[in-house]
């Protein structure tokens, strides 16, 4: 086995309360704790678990550049970190296998190398979703797609289960944009689930809470009026 290993761990949503005790200790110790977060208070809790050692990835992101581009440059950095004999710790928001192409990609890099390397579960904002709007996925089942895979690939889904479509404040839009995605592709995504659901069927649009004192974002409307609601990146349709 070559010297440096690689160990990535999730945030949870909310950072403060979230982040699990097994996580916090492989953050301490690590050579490079690298991460990619989504708010201040997240990041200021990193820098304090391991000073002068935590480095940020989100300079990889570029106005309008294809995240799938962004997130190749976040695993070389990775990797590099890994081969320079440096035991790295990765950290990003939420649980770190759900939407996180780079997770997977350096493990998996890492281990055809021969370095030790593996994840750690975290919180994501599907447990977020099943505590908030009070779901048991055992009931009637659930099927999880995420918006634009969803769309563009067909799938096929049973509406007597519960459906949940990921990131639909950005379908069809596959670069990075900081100030609100082009939601185009929405009316499509919509005439799509049309086939399942009628016009006026009630659907929720759900964001995980990121702090403790706020509230989650919950709002209950017809599948016509989900273009009324202000979409984020962040945004979920149940």
């Amino acid at each position: 086995m070559n010297k440096g290993s690689l160990v990535i761990v999730g945030t949870g949503i909310r950072t403060a309360g979230q982040l699990t005790v097994e996580s916090i200790a492989w953050m301490k110790v690590a050579d490079k704790l690298l991460y990619l977060v989504g708010d201040p208070v997240a990041e200021e809790s990193i820098h304090q678990l391991n000073p002068g050692r935590a480095e940020s990835l989100y300079r990889f992101y570029g106005e309008g550049k294809q995240r799938l581009d962004s997130y190749k440059e976040m695993v070389e950095r990775i990797l590099a970190c890994v081969r320079s004999g440096m035991n790295t710790c990765v950290a990003f928001y939420g649980h770190p296998g759900v939407f996180v192409y780079p997770s997977h990609e350096a493990i998996r890099q890492a281990r055809k190398d021969g370095y030790s390397a593996k994840m750690l579960p975290g919180i994501s904002a599907e447990d977020c979703l099943f505590a908030d709007l009070g779901v048991d996925p055992s009931t009637f089942g659930c099927q999880s797609y995420e918006a634009t895979d969803f769309m563009v690939s067909n799938r096929n889904i049973d509406p007597s289960s519960s459906v949940i479509l990921w990131q639909i404040g950005v379908v069809g839009d596959w670069t990075y944009k900081r100030n609100g995605f082009d939601l185009s592709a929405l009316p499509l995504l919509l005439e799509r689930l049309y086939r399942h659901y009628p016009r006026d069927h009630r659907v929720y649009i759900y964001e995980a809470a990121m702090y403790i004192d706020c509230p989650p974002v919950i709002k209950y409307l017809p599948l016509q009026n989900i273009r009324d609601g202000v979409l984020t990146a962040s945004s979920t349709l149940y």
